[in-house]
């Protein structure tokens, strides 16, 4: 994927992007043009699987949220999950499009497959919006974060937490599904900071980002390489650290080596505070679904300068060159980040990571 690193400067956040007059009041063409914009809109989204704990809990209130908030309570959000099922997505687009929605956020379960269904959505005149992963087809906007920079950032941690020993230390990827374009990012960034500074002896991809699937392959990592000689796993998401983990565990190891995450779920957060994750890489999914609500309603309110202002950056996908897009920073979640991530922006209380298993994980690491 090709980006065009333009920031979004001074409105760099959903709440700054309504404060320079860019999302929402009169920011573009005065009270008149505000009184034409429709507010009975449909929004429909498409969300690939339940696995990955994020969707369901965050992602979909969000944008559902955000759309209520930005049509005066008029408009609604079809919503459809499909189940890591290509199948049952593209039945889910069908509809959508039989439904006239006025526009489709969609997180692809393939992004190659799904391109059909968006010509249909094009066809029929209904704008896409690809979400979390870049779908093929003529997409309208796309909004994500950095992947290339999620990668670096996790191949990082493995260096960091190998420190001196890194150049004779032997490193397992376990990487995601590769039918989602975000994986060969994922992995593009995190080999940057891995080749010729680790000894990587096995990789695999993970159907589907499965944890059932990535558990099997740290199995057979590990009757393969030896669990002594194990020294980090590079993991993708969350869900393949934690299948990791319980396959080092189910192995007998007695000691945890440094396993990367995505996504900060709560029980990759518990597992940092109790050293068995090395960490995750925060996207802070207040931002990311917050923009793709104000980007469906803008394009469908034919909002053009408040469109443009929430995609200055540019893609390319295999189909359609620059595409207009939106990308998300990242940050690393560790056991000394907590605080200032996803406490802080409100994603989980205490309360909620500190229960009664990992109070002493807490109590080590500050967390009050």
């Amino acid at each position: 994927m090709r980006r065009a690193a333009t920031a979004l400067a001074a409105c760099s956040s959903a709440l700054s992007l309504a404060a320079c007059g860019a999302i929402g009041g009169d920011g573009e063409g005065g009270s008149n043009a505000s009184s034409k914009r429709r507010d009975d809109i449909t929004v429909g989204l498409l969300l690939p699987d339940r696995d990955t704990a994020r969707f369901e809990k965050f992602d979909h209130p969000i944008i559902t949220k955000e759309v209520t908030s930005l049509t005066h309570g008029k408009g609604r959000v079809l919503y459809a999950n499909a189940e890591a099922s290509v199948d049952k997505q593209s039945e889910q687009f069908q509809r959508m499009i039989d439904d006239k929605v006025d526009v489709i956020l969609v997180d692809a379960v393939d992004a190659r497959l799904i391109a059909p269904d968006v010509q249909k959505s094009k066809d029929a005149g209904i704008p896409v919006i690809a979400y979390d992963r870049l779908a093929q087809g003529p997409i309208d906007a796309y909004v994500s974060h950095d992947n290339e920079l999620v990668g670096q950032v996790q191949g990082r941690a493995i260096t960091e937490a190998l420190g001196t020993k890194a150049s004779s230390s032997k490193v397992v990827m376990m990487n995601g599904d590769p039918a989602d374009p975000n994986t060969a990012q994922f992995k593009q960034g995190a080999l940057g900071e891995l080749e010729g500074k680790v000894d990587i002896v096995k990789q695999y991809d993970t159907d589907k980002w499965s944890p059932a699937a990535a558990e099997a392959n740290m199995k057979e990592a590990i009757r393969s390489v030896g669990l002594d000689r194990i020294a980090a796993v590079y993991a993708a998401n969350d869900g393949i650290a934690g299948a990791v983990i319980d396959a080092l565990k189910e192995a007998g190891t007695g000691r945890i080596p440094p396993v990367t995450g995505q996504d900060a779920n709560l029980d990759a957060v518990q597992r940092i505070v109790a050293g068995e994750q090395r960490m995750t890489v925060y996207k802070p999914f207040l931002d990311e679904a917050t923009y793709a609500a104000q980007m469906a309603v803008t394009k469908v309110q034919g909002r053009d300068i408040a469109f443009d202002a929430l995609t200055r950056d540019r893609v390319d996908s295999p189909t359609h060159q620059n595409v207009p897009a939106l990308l998300v920073p990242v940050v690393s979640l560790t056991k000394d980040t907590i605080k200032k991530t996803v406490i802080a922006d409100g994603v989980y209380t205490v309360r909620q990571i500190c229960t009664a298993a990992h109070a002493a994980g807490c109590a080590a690491v500050g967390l009050k």
